[in-house]
């Protein structure tokens, strides 16, 4: 199955900002860690590198799959490289795989998505990354939990 996110979006549709994520969340943080440990998590590059920055390593606990258009990329023996997003899909087919950035690969992997974790923020957020437009009217929300600066939400694709 291919699932999108955990991913928290602000009210604006900013989900980052020079290569970051522009609101500290600690809730938010510990609602991605629950849903992603021990999974396949899948991210362009560019997010790959904001997560080294900041952990100073790969996601740890899961397998990190990074899509890259550069043909020597450096990663740990633990990270698998794609250089497309049909390569990866394929390669994990019997895997769950959350989808968890960026922009590019959140609107490559969307069409495909029967799943979706949104952390719903309550405020705008100035950034240069949004999430792709979404056809609500393709989901349904299936869980909702709601906190004062945020909601986290789980939709599932109508079938």
């Amino acid at each position: 199955m291919i699932i999108l996110g955990p991913v928290a979006i602000a009210k604006n549709g900013i989900i980052g900002g020079d290569n970051d994520l522009p609101w500290y969340l600690p809730e938010d943080l510990k609602h991605f860690k629950k849903i992603t440990t021990g999974r396949t998590v899948l991210m362009g590059r560019k997010t790959y590198d904001s997560i080294v920055k900041r952990l100073g390593k790969p996601l740890p606990d899961r397998v990190n799959v990074v899509i890259t258009r550069q043909t020597e990329f450096p990663v740990p023996p633990s990270v698998l490289v794609f250089h497309d997003l049909d390569q990866a899909l394929d390669a994990l087919r019997h895997d769950d795989v959350y989808i968890i950035g960026g922009a590019q690969i959140f609107a490559a992997a969307l069409p495909r998505a029967e799943k979706m974790y949104i952390t719903h923020v309550h405020k705008a957020y100035p950034g240069d990354v949004y999430f792709p437009v979404v056809d609500w009217k393709a989901w349904k929300m299936t869980e909702e939990k709601e906190h004062e600066e945020y909601t986290f939400a789980t939709y599932l694709k109508n079938t």
